[in-house]
């Protein structure tokens, strides 16, 4: 298949561990520039690079990814693959030790992407910016630290850890998931503070690293200060702020569009397709839409075709400089096979660095 696309915006998801003719059908479609593992597709390490290989067969520049970022978050955890610490450990070893909880976060960015590449799988949606206000149960110890600062800092060393084994970084929930105690995942929440609140502290990480982020995620998250709309689906925060006022050039990629918060805007529940609409339409260069693939897939099938209607009615037309932001994300450098991985100084000084 030609590799030639104008903009392929959606990140989709496969039923299992094996590819099946529905899941084939959908990864061909010009539409689809990416798909999302969960620990459902893994089985082992040569399952899943099995897997990634067939991908691979159907589109030479699919984007694979994953959401693997360490602690409880973490899709892949057996046959091989190194238990990975959580980010609130690499704060808590930053209070006692700065540069070597740094050159830890360093070190657990090249395991993680190392060991992921080894497999086929391009990208992690990691690092995690959110601040660690201690009221998120689905932020908690996924967050580095309470002080932007800290978090800034540890982000940054394991964003060098991913670049040194060749994969990009994903700084995610924009502005701030961290202190809002809702889970966006089955509730809407509202985060009350100001915009001027907001940039002092929980988006301060995005202003830090606007030069060195090369994709954003934003939050499923109403700031009704600024706008009524959640973040992701916000063209103030993704448009005036983020890419106006903090200077961010990178890929922004939707947070999973099956969230309960993520439908429900201007007060209506949308479908799929067009809630990926307003998405794009806000500034958005990618929408995820994740674990709908289970079963028929029949919700995959209904967004390709209200996203082929939309083009074809002229109420989305593909943006040339998202679909280059969606391929700046892909590797350049060819990953090693696991046998050459393990064997190499860098990764073995690596993992004994992460005893932390």
């Amino acid at each position: 298949m030609s590799t030639e696309t104008t903009h392929a915006p959606l990140i989709i998801d496969v039923a299992g561990t094996e590819l099946t003719a529905a899941d084939r059908r959908r990864l061909a479609d010009p539409l689809v520039g990416g798909i999302i593992h969960f620990a459902r597709n893994w089985e082992s390490r040569a399952q899943l690079t099995a897997l990634n290989a067939e991908i691979r067969k159907i589109r030479t520049d699919m984007l694979i990814c994953v959401d693997h970022e360490g602690g409880r978050v973490q899709r892949f955890r057996t046959d091989g693959f190194t238990r990975l610490p959580s980010m609130r450990t690499l704060g808590e070893h930053w209070m006692h030790d700065p540069m070597a909880a740094t050159r830890a976060a360093t070190a657990c960015g090249l395991v993680l992407a190392s060991e992921l590449r080894a497999c086929g799988v391009d990208f992690s949606f990691t690092p995690v910016l959110d601040l660690d206000h201690g009221e998120s149960s689905v932020i908690g110890d996924r967050s580095f630290h309470r002080d932007p600062r800290v978090a800034s800092l540890l982000a940054k060393s394991l964003t060098h850890g991913l670049l040194q084994a060749g994969m990009a970084n994903c700084g995610k929930h924009f502005p701030g998931h961290g202190f809002v105690k809702a889970d966006s995942h089955v509730a809407v929440p509202v985060d009350r503070r100001s915009l001027k609140a907001i940039l002092a502290d929980d988006a301060r990480p995005y202003d830090w690293l606007s030069n060195t982020l090369l994709a954003v995620m934003p939050a499923h998250v109403i700031y009704p200060k600024v706008d009524a709309r959640p973040a992701g689906f916000s063209s103030k925060w993704l448009g005036d702020v983020l890419r106006g006022q903090l200077g961010f050039d990178g890929a922004v990629f939707s947070d999973d569009l099956s969230m309960e918060a993520a439908r429900r805007i201007d007060g209506k529940l949308l479908s799929y397709g067009d809630a990926a609409l307003v998405a794009l339409g806000a500034g958005c260069d990618l929408a995820l839409l994740c674990n709908q693939s289970v079963g028929e897939g029949a919700p995959l099938d209904e967004l390709l075709s209200e996203m082929a209607k939309a083009r074809a009615d002229g109420r989305w037309t593909p943006a040339v400089r998202s679909e280059q932001r969606r391929r700046a994300l892909l590797p350049r450098t060819p990953a090693p096979a696991w046998a050459e991985l393990i064997a190499s100084e860098s990764y073995r000084h690596a993992c004994a660095l992460l005893q932390v």
